[in-house]
């Protein structure tokens, strides 16, 4: 059986006969296209007329589904043939360094989700993980998307506010305002910094705050000017 392709369905015209056997070999002598036909075992010429109205007014639609078909299938083959793209290495590079980082930020704090910081916070109730999103929109702490989960940052809790966001992290934020995603700053807040002295900024966060959001204002200024 030859296998069709899409130009094959783009001129097809159907011109529906009906008629008993004898007159249709009558009026079909010097045509030699391709027939199709359907022999009606009841009924009598209303019923056949009737049904070659139906396929005439089908078949239209039944040759565009056959087409785009033949297309998709055609696109497909295409595709399996065509070698796939290696990323560059310089992206490879870049994705092994990023998860690293990523890894690092996660392994050298401690992080709690919302639920657990409601708990620990005294919320109770059923939206009571609604408030650390809270303080999340009003700026008041950041918290890393992972496994499903928002994790924030146990350093930027004040234990003695009852684990409330401490309040040197949000002009700190602030700085960093749209320039950095929450990942940059957990990475920021976790690395050495040469403005601290070589310091995590986390650890100074509480203790030193003012050189913590200096350095916060050095990183966005290198930032800005490239």
């Amino acid at each position: 059986m030859a296998t069709a392709t899409a130009s094959d369905f783009s001129d097809v015209r159907i011109k529906p006969l009906t008629g008993s056997a004898r007159d249709l070999r009558a009026r079909l002598k010097d045509d030699d296209g391709p027939i199709i036909a359907f022999q009606l075992e009841h009924g009598g010429e209303a019923a056949a007329s009737a049904f070659a109205e139906a396929v005439r007014l089908i078949a239209p639609m039944i040759l565009r589904n056959l087409a785009n078909r033949e297309t998709t299938t055609l696109e497909k083959l295409v595709d399996a043939l065509v070698p796939a793209v290696s990323p560059p290495e310089r992206l490879l590079t870049q994705a092994r360094m990023n998860a690293e980082a990523r890894k690092a930020v996660l392994e050298g704090a401690e992080w709690v989700t919302a639920a657990k910081l409601s708990e620990i916070a005294g919320f109770t109730g059923q939206n009571s993980s609604a408030q650390p999103n809270k303080w999340k929109r009003e700026g008041r702490i950041f918290a890393l998307r992972h496994d499903g989960n928002d994790l924030y940052p146990a350093y930027a809790l004040d234990p003695e506010a009852q684990y409330r966001p401490v309040k040197s992290l949000a002009p700190i934020l602030e700085v960093f305002g749209d320039e950095l995603d929450s990942w940059d700053i957990a990475i920021w807040f976790a690395s050495t910094n040469g403005f601290l002295g070589g310091a995590l900024p986390k650890d100074l966060l509480v203790s030193d705050p003012g050189r913590v959001l200096a350095a916060a204002q050095d990183e966005i200024a290198g930032v800005q000017h490239g």
